[in-house]
C-alpha cells in the first residue's frame, strides 16, 4: 500500500460566500466548480477545496491511493480514526492528531 501526496488541500469554513469573495476576488484564484457545500479553486500548483462546515478547521492535505478499501484497513490497523467515509474518499485522524484526506485514483 502506497500513499502519495496530490495537489489538493481542503479547508473548512462557515461561509462559502465570504470564502468566494476572498479567495476569488482578493487572491485572484480561478473558481473551477461550485456546489452548495463546496468551492474548488485553481491556485496554480494546488487545488483549494473550501468545504462548508459548522466551524473553521485547519487545512487538510490530501493523499491518493490505488485502493481506498486497502487504505482504510491499513489506517484502522494503525489505530487511525476514520472521520468521514465517502466510499471513494475518506478523512482520517492519525495517531498524532493530524487530519488528512485520502482519495482513490
Amino acid at each position: 500500500m502506497r500513499f502519495r501526496s496530490n495537489n489538493c488541500v481542503a479547508i473548512h469554513l462557515r461561509s462559502l460566500a465570504k470564502a468566494k469573495r476572498f479567495y476569488g476576488d482578493v487572491l485572484g484564484f480561478k473558481l473551477r466548480s461550485k456546489t452548495k457545500d463546496q468551492l474548488e479553486f485553481d491556485t496554480g500548483v494546488l487545488h483549494l477545496y473550501v468545504n462548508r462546515s459548522s466551524k473553521a478547521q485547519p487545512p487538510v492535505p490530501s493523499f491518493s491511493v490505488k485502493s481506498i478499501e486497502k487504505a482504510k484497513r491499513l489506517l484502522k490497523g494503525a489505530r487511525c480514526q476514520i472521520l468521514v467515509d465517502r466510499g471513494s474518499s475518506l478523512y482520517f485522524r492519525d495517531p498524532f492528531g493530524n487530519i488528512f484526506d485520502v482519495v482513490e485514483d
